[in-house]
């Protein structure tokens, strides 16, 4: 069970990164990325503290992979919750 969730949590965290690194200003998406993250990252740390696992090497991985998805999350949460200021220049014609 351990490697299992170590791969999926992995294969995650790859899709995650790429599809939030091209839709920086889709705010729904991040939001709901930075959410679905907030779950793997408790996934993570029950499985790596609940679970009997063999000393491996997954084992460092895997819990620099925990850190690494709440480095993640909040720089989702960021750009899911940021206010984006627009701008509008209107001319009037007087």
């Amino acid at each position: 069970m351990f490697n299992i969730i170590f791969w999926i949590l992995a294969i995650w965290f790859v899709v995650n990164v790429i599809w939030m690194w091209f839709q920086l200003d889709n705010q729904v998406l991040q939001k709901t990325f930075a959410w679905i993250n907030v779950c793997a990252i408790f996934i993570g740390f029950w499985v790596y503290y609940g679970v009997t696992h063999d000393t491996s090497m997954l084992n460092g991985w895997f819990i620099a992979l925990n850190w690494i998805n709440i480095v993640l999350a909040a720089i989702q949460f960021y750009f899911g919750y940021r206010v984006i200021k627009t701008t509008n220049h209107t001319h009037s014609a007087n």
